[in-house]
């Protein structure tokens, strides 16, 4: 979860690879000879051109190996040693892109030293301006004080102290340190946890929370990450540095200090997400249209036949970030009123007679589908917990993971439900198998993947399921 706030800076991005893109063409138009005439650039036989393939093929290759080796991901924290690693990698790579290039032309024959000439100079180019701007960033910060971020530090102890004498002595980072708050009243702080919450409804303008996960209570994360939600800035967690250990969040170095946040994945990739929602919207209108248009004025009728109370329930469940919403289904109890560790058990007396019927064929869910289309929820994903439960279950499971698991959409089905983790919690091993499997389809997902557990979810209504009840 990372959002830019109020700042210019990320303007300079796709500045720097126009200015890169722009730099390569150029020197390559000037330096390699692909054995053409040059004025043939303009022609109109773009297929022969091998200045015109070229220039298609040095920007779609750039931009691609860019983005694997994380080549524009430069931020305040970012060391200039780091910078200069990330320019050697990217430029050994495109060199090799360029020679597979010319060995793909058997009509191309520029003679090796003028490669390496031409790639030295594009090195240069480059280098010199991505170097000046991080460090003209840097004397912007101290200076004219701009580009500063406004932050607040939760928690207390040796990395946090760190961090703190960091953010003040490190002025060229830009970040402007608006207190630390923490329950330790040994500790030398601004102020407590609650106080901390004031400050942040108060103000708009905090652009990061640094938290000490291991300080805070689940309550405590719950509400921070809702907050980063909702007010668009970004939240980072401190760990102790014999915790750092983790593939579910990404670990960043403030110099010593570590420092860890909601790690990238494919299903938050802006077109990956853009594929998922339509995919979502499509199905949901499929099945509103033409199942939930009939099917909810038959269970109207038989719904209030066998008990009072409305066809729809709808009951309160953690969704991304924490965020809470009204999650829908078709009433199937006696009872509307959600209380805690009010699973529903097996042959449980406030199934009404339909009500186990959908449960068992998992019909109670469909209403759902109009969460998807209003965005709370996705077609799959992980299965949504009451937020009485979110709190019981984090303490049975890493921080991290469970912090990791909200970070995305939950869904109608998932691939924990379709392998067996579904309905009652009756052990501490179906929550950590659920919260395991639901990791493994976030880190793992793919369109293919959604369609599979879709079609083992019909398969399984199909056959039945030992926990449908």
């Amino acid at each position: 979860m990372q959002y830019r706030r109020g700042r210019y800076s990320w303007v300079l991005r796709p500045i720097l690879m126009v200015y890169d893109l722009f730099i390569i063409n150029l020197l390559a138009y000037i330096l390699l000879d692909f054995n053409q005439d040059p004025l043939f650039f303009f022609s109109y036989d773009f297929l022969n051109n091998k200045h015109f393939l070229y220039l298609l093929y040095s920007i779609i290759f750039w931009l691609v190996s860019a983005y694997f080796l994380k080549f524009y991901e430069v931020y305040r924290f970012t060391s200039a040693l780091e910078i200069f690693l990330l320019l050697i990698k990217q430029f050994v790579v495109y060199g090799i892109g360029l020679f597979a290039f010319e060995g793909a032309f058997r009509s191309i024959d520029i003679n090796a030293f003028h490669n390496l000439k031409y790639l030295l100079i594009v090195f240069i180019f480059i280098s010199f301006l991505k170097i000046c701007t991080y460090y003209l960033l840097k004397t912007f910060r101290v200076y004219l004080r701009g580009n500063l971020r406004d932050v607040i530090i939760i928690g207390s102890g040796e990395e946090i102290t760190a961090l703190k004498n960091l953010f003040l002595s490190k002025q060229d980072l830009g970040y402007k340190l608006k207190g630390i708050y923490s329950n330790n009243k040994k500790a030398l702080v601004t102020g407590n946890i609650e106080q901390s919450f004031k400050l942040l409804e108060s103000s708009e303008n905090i652009d990061e929370i640094y938290c000490s996960i291991d300080e805070l209570s689940e309550s405590d994360v719950n509400k921070y990450v809702k907050h980063a939600y909702l007010r668009n800035c970004n939240i980072k967690f401190v760990p102790k540095t014999n915790k750092i250990l983790t593939k579910r969040l990404k670990a960043s170095f403030y110099e010593y200090t570590p420092v860890l946040s909601f790690q990238s994945v494919a299903l938050n990739n802006d077109f990956n997400k853009f594929i998922k929602r339509s995919f979502d919207i499509l199905l949901s209108l499929i099945i509103i249209v033409f199942i939930l248009s009939w099917l909810s004025v038959i269970l109207f009728v038989i719904i209030k036949i066998e008990s009072k109370g409305p066809l729809f329930y709808k009951h309160k469940r953690n969704g991304l970030n924490y965020k809470e919403f009204n999650c829908y289904k078709y009433r199937s109890l006696t009872t509307t009123k959600e209380i805690k560790g009010t699973y529903v058990k097996e042959d449980d007396q406030r199934l009404t007679k339909i009500g186990r019927l959908m449960r068992i064929t998992s019909i109670d869910e469909l209403p759902q589908f109009f969460n998807v289309l209003k965005g709370d929820m996705s077609v799959v994903g992980p299965r949504p917990h009451m937020p009485s439960y979110t709190e019981d279950y984090s303490k049975k499971i890493n921080k991290f993971n469970f912090i990791f698991r909200h970070n995305v959409k939950p869904g109608i089905t998932g691939l924990a439900q379709v392998k067996g983790y579904r309905g009652e919690i009756k052990t501490d091993t179906d929550i950590i198998n659920r919260i395991k499997y639901d990791i493994f389809y976030i880190e793992n997902w793919s369109l293919l993947l959604d369609i599979k557990i879709i079609l083992k979810t019909i398969y399984n209504i199909i056959v039945g399921e030992e926990k449908a009840y």
